[in-house]
């Protein structure tokens, strides 16, 4: 059907958000079951709920314009999908980099549909959908927050892969750890050396403590043989 005015790219764009939220959510089972992150994992399952959620404020959309909800195919979402089970199946990562990647494809998710609901949300507000706006407001605020949490939490996350890849574990405590086992090795050896020449000094102090008598005599009987 051609699109001829505001209300029919509204409901062109409801679709594709529509579309969209449904195949993003079959992809968070999938990237949930990749992630080993605790946090991470939480949150993608909290946001499964989320999408869910979403999914039903879009079909109130429509019907709040008196319309059939229908989705309408989108390549963008699709696209991002698709590179992720490529990447999987071509690059064949490992599992730790295929969770650093996770982090880079559910932000790139996100960012897509932070640009599908403002634009949409800006059609409701110029044809005076008020509910419309309200609806799409709610899903704009939940992707608004998982891209935030995706973007504070990366560091820490990668941090933990590269500690992994490193042999598991933080990479930065176990060399702290060597750091601090040669420390106590050079230390106690240390320690040794200064005991050691401690007793040398001792025995020659006592020696001659020992001797001194003896070197005094010596002196007087050869005085007398002088004499």
């Amino acid at each position: 059907m051609a699109v001829n005015d505001l209300q029919a790219l509204l409901k062109h764009e409801l679709g594709d958000l529509l579309f969209a939220e449904k195949t993003i959510l079959k992809g968070l089972k999938k990237m949930t079951r990749e992630v080993s992150n605790p946090e991470m994992k939480a949150r993608m399952e909290a946001h499964y709920t989320e999408t869910e959620q979403q999914i039903g404020n879009i079909e109130r959309a429509f019907e709040a314009m008196g319309l059939k909800a229908r989705a309408q195919k989108c390549p963008g979402i699709l696209g991002i999908m698709e590179e992720h089970d490529e990447f999987k199946t071509e690059e064949e990562p490992s599992k730790p980099i295929l969770e650093a990647f996770d982090l880079g494809s559910g932000l790139r998710v996100e960012h897509y549909e932070i640009a599908g609901y403002r634009s949409a949300i800006a059609l409701a507000r110029a044809l005076r959908q008020r509910e419309v706006v309200d609806l799409l407001k709610q899903n704009l605020e939940q992707e608004v927050a998982m891209a935030k949490f995706i973007e504070t939490s990366a560091a820490a996350a990668l941090q933990q892969v590269q500690g992994t890849l490193n042999g598991g574990g933080n990479g930065a405590a176990k060399s702290a750890g060597a750091a601090k086992k040669a420390g106590a090795k050079k230390a106690a050896a240390s320690g040794g050396a200064r005991k050691t020449a401690a007793r040398r000094a001792s025995g020659r102090t006592n020696g001659r403590a020992n001797g001194g008598g003896s070197d005094m005599e010596d002196v007087e009987v050869e005085r007398e043989r002088a004499d």
